[in-house]
């Protein structure tokens, strides 16, 4: 597995509420810093204070191995009740020259609502990394012959974030619905 071939990851989860009521907690960007293991907290950015196409928040994040930083995240896809993606710029340029530009992203990142017969939710998350620089390419560059395995951690850590963030929505969305 290589950084280059844009490697994905993803989780899922039943949700016992209607997709308008789950739509309501994903499209709060606040939501994922609530439950998350990384992202911490998030700004609007630009004088924007809510979600659409265009949109920049920043996010504020931390991890054992990187430390804190911030991202600028642009908001490319908001389909209401149905999806809501985004693209993570390296703005600050932490990790190499400052990237603005939303076609080289960190990672893009989306939910995804499906309705279900039975009046529930199933929400997908999901995430592509790269091809833009990130903390994960740094460490590429300073151990190459470790790509495979430092891909594959990071795509365990964000499948982990994931899961503990979908069960965080869930139980948000059901206890609200």
């Amino acid at each position: 597995m290589r950084f280059a071939d844009g490697p994905r990851v993803s989780s899922e989860v039943g949700i016992g509420a209607g997709a308008a009521r789950v739509w309501a907690v994903v499209a709060d960007i606040a939501a994922p810093a609530l439950h998350s293991p990384e992202l911490m907290r998030v700004e609007w950015l630009d004088g924007a204070t809510e979600p659409a196409v265009g949109a920049r928040f920043a996010g504020h994040n931390r991890s054992r191995r990187l430390g804190e930083w911030r991202t600028v995240v642009q908001i490319v896809e908001f389909e209401p009740e149905h999806a809501f993606g985004w693209v993570v710029l390296d703005a600050d340029g932490r990790f190499g020259p400052p990237a603005d530009d939303p076609d080289r992203p960190m990672a893009t990142w989306r939910y995804t609502l499906e309705p279900r017969s039975d009046g529930g939710t199933l929400l997908r998350q999901s995430a592509r990394l790269g091809p833009g620089r990130s903390g994960l390419t740094a460490a590429i560059d300073r151990m190459p012959d470790l790509e495979e395995q430092l891909v594959v951690g990071r795509l365990d850590e964000l499948r982990t974030g994931m899961e503990i963030t979908l069960r965080g929505i869930k139980a948000r969305a059901e206890q609200d619905d």
